[in-house]
């Protein structure tokens, strides 16, 4: 569908044009008009489908540049998408000439103060540094018309609910209320039926949860062998632009450092880091200046991210709805997208789980043999020397020396050489040692179904949704794995709740 038919005025469409935008995808075409009509939507989509110009369009069209109060309110998980989606509606919004300003913890407390002095008309913020300014009460939500809940189930495994409830109350109740989310787990259903008036649901539907655009694979390999497997993976798949993702901080810098020693051009994220290391570190990816970013789900959680092709999953992710947000990351706007998922024989109760919530099956690889990794470098080698054909510019001033080797040696001898010049080392010759992680847990979190319990047993991690053995057994060892799991996560993300605000 075409953006002009949506009800947008000539200055979004002209932002729409200057974006690049042709034709709106199916989560904007259904969004969009209703938005406009002042209804409240809860859209499920998973990050990459353009869900914030979805809410972003008509939005901006709605707000008043004659009112200098805050106007509408963006939730996001981490300081990441705050900034990300602040510039954009920032893009969009400037034939309207709106005010944006972004609030997040780990930043400059006093500047964000001054920001939202300057009368901003959309502010874009993490749950705990927006809840912090209302508290400071320089940031006033009275005359809030729009409120936008962004990646909802991302703030809830963050264990940003009480914070949101806190903020939410005090937004006026008369308030148009958007909420985005890849899944839609219990709680967040409670929270649409709290705060939300006659919602309507625009869908994603289940088969989409992972597009058919990424094309998915596992490979079985002990975790011992796994850093030689991907390896080799990348010698066989020549992948341009990569995630890699790891199950802890100590998995990635260890990740990190191993592909470094190889010889591969990459850094790692994760919540340790300062949030000058961590963009700066994404600003070279963005820039093809790293062919690899290894990160953890919540350093990772919100990045956008144009033009990766490939997805590994070092790590199997402990529940289904991050394997959905990770291998979202590549195959947008149309592109092929590859993921692959590396699979200890311990865990492959994990991977049916995935594909039950996802309905679709990876398909098994073979780890790479050392004959088919040789094969990888050489085609890599083939290319160099096509693209260096390819350029004839200047070859004849080394002509008379190319007579004097072929005087020499065989044309067969001079060109196989130069193949073995160009082509990839054997990267699994350098020994790199990655410390096995803790197994992950079987008891209390697989029912007989096949499945198992993640993030506080909401439905989607049930193998089988109508199967309630396991539903009421061991439910103390899953409230502590819960809340031992939340309590990682939160100490994981620097600067986004309390204990890193500035006081």
């Amino acid at each position: 569908m075409k953006f002009n038919e949506l009800g947008l005025d000539h200055d979004m469409l002209k932002a729409v044009e200057r974006s690049g935008f042709e034709e709106a995808t199916p989560i904007q075409a259904q969004t969009i008009p209703l938005v406009l009509q002042g209804k409240d939507v809860i859209g499920q989509a998973q990050t990459g489908t353009g869900k914030t110009a979805a809410f972003g369009l008509p939005l901006i069209q709605m707000i008043d540049k004659d009112d200098r109060s805050v106007q509408t309110l963006v939730i996001s998980p981490t300081r990441e998408l705050a900034v990300q989606t602040q510039e954009e509606i920032y893009r969009l919004g400037t034939d309207k000439h709106i005010k944006v300003q972004a609030v997040y913890g780990g930043a400059d407390m006093r500047r964000q103060i001054r920001g939202l002095a300057d009368h901003p008309q959309v502010v874009v913020g993490t749950p705990g540094r927006l809840l912090d300014h209302i508290n400071r009460h320089t940031l006033k939500l009275a005359n809030l018309k729009h409120l936008v809940l962004d990646e909802a189930d991302e703030m809830l495994d963050m264990g940003f609910i009480d914070d949101i409830e806190k903020i939410v109350e005090q937004a006026p109740a008369g308030r148009q209320t958007l909420l985005f989310s890849a899944t839609m787990p219990a709680q967040i259903m409670r929270l649409t039926s709290k705060f939300m008036n006659d919602p309507i649901t625009v869908k994603i539907k289940s088969k989409e949860l992972t597009a058919d655009t990424v094309d998915q694979y596992y490979v079985r390999a002990k975790d011992f062998e796994k850093f030689d497997v991907m390896t080799r993976l990348f010698d066989v798949q020549s992948p341009e632009m990569t995630l890699i993702f790891g199950r802890t901080k100590r998995r990635v810098d260890e990740l990190t450092r191993g592909l470094k020693a190889r010889g591969y051009k990459a850094e790692g994220i994760h919540g340790d880091l300062s949030q000058q290391k961590r963009m700066s570190v994404l600003r070279q990816f963005k820039a093809g200046e790293l062919d690899f970013l290894v990160a953890t789900d919540v350093a990772a959680r919100g990045l956008d991210i144009s033009g990766v092709t490939h997805v590994y999953n070092y790590d199997i992710p402990q529940d289904p709805d991050s394997y959905v947000h990770r291998i979202g990351r590549t195959g947008r706007a149309g592109r092929k997208g590859v993921s692959v998922t590396l699979v200890t024989p311990n865990e492959v109760e994990y991977l049916r789980t995935i594909e039950a919530l996802t309905k679709k099956r990876m398909t098994p690889l073979k780890p790479p043999t050392e004959k088919e990794a040789f094969i990888g470098q050489v085609s890599t080698g083939l290319e160099t020397i096509k693209a260096q054909l390819a350029d004839t510019d200047d070859l004849e001033k080394y002509q008379p020396m190319a007579e004097g080797l072929l005087e020499e040696y065989t044309p067969l001898d001079l060109v196989s050489a130069y193949i073995k010049a160009v082509s990839p080392d054997d990267a699994s010759a350098v020994p790199v040692k990655i410390t096995p992680e803790r197994p992950l847990p079987h008891h209390g979190h697989a029912s007989h179904s096949g499945g198992y319990r993640g993030k506080g047993g909401h439905s989607g991690y049930r193998g089988n949704n109508n199967h309630n053995g396991g539903r009421n057994s061991s439910r103390g060892k899953r409230d502590f794995d819960k809340s031992h799991r939340y309590a990682e996560k939160r100490s994981e993300r620097q600067g986004a709740k309390r204990t890193f605000r500035s006081k």
